[in-house]
């Protein structure tokens, strides 16, 4: 299987808040952003494969800054990295001033995306070849993220994740 780059898989969706999408506050739902984030992870992830691809979890999601009713909402997703059938989608939420059109990131999160073929089943995935600074270094952290989350879970022996303890020792 021939290796990949994070911008093979790069998806963009801009869309407006609209008022049936906002709180008491006038911002976006959280879980509204997490649907369109969500959708552009599984672009994402089947730009990679070339398979269907489901979410099989959302690792990590910050809410850092409120997204207004009537912002440019521009949600940005990669293949971070793969493992045998796995992938991790890195996303980067932004927010464009409606003056300026200058662009501030607003959130982020990391989603985990298993092919399948069309029984379910998980199939294996083509490896990423990261190429920016940013890329490599997300690259690097998803194998200490995987194994967190393993070690989390009980999958994972703590002893065995070597990346982990590696920051420790």
């Amino acid at each position: 299987m021939t290796p990949k780059h994070p911008s093979d898989s790069l998806t963009v969706l801009t869309d407006l808040v609209l008022p049936s999408e906002t709180n008491p506050l006038n911002n976006l739902f959280g879980g509204e952003l997490l649907a369109r984030m969500d959708r552009a992870a599984s672009i994402t992830a089947q730009r990679h494969c070339r398979r269907v691809a489901v979410t099989a979890s959302v690792n990590h999601v910050a809410f850092n800054r409120a997204i207004a009713l009537g912002s440019v909402v521009t949600i940005e997703a990669k293949v971070s990295r793969s493992f045998k059938s796995s992938m991790e989608i890195y996303i980067d939420v932004w927010i464009e001033d409606r003056m300026t059109g200058i662009k501030s990131k607003a959130n982020e999160a990391i989603y985990t995306f298993v092919a399948v073929d069309e029984y379910g089943k998980p199939v294996e995935v083509p490896a990423v070849v990261p190429e920016t600074e940013l890329e490599k270094s997300r690259y690097e952290g998803a194998l200490r993220r995987k194994q967190l989350s393993l070690v989390l879970a009980g999958k994972m022996n703590p002893h065995e994740a070597t990346e982990l303890k590696a920051l420790f020792i």
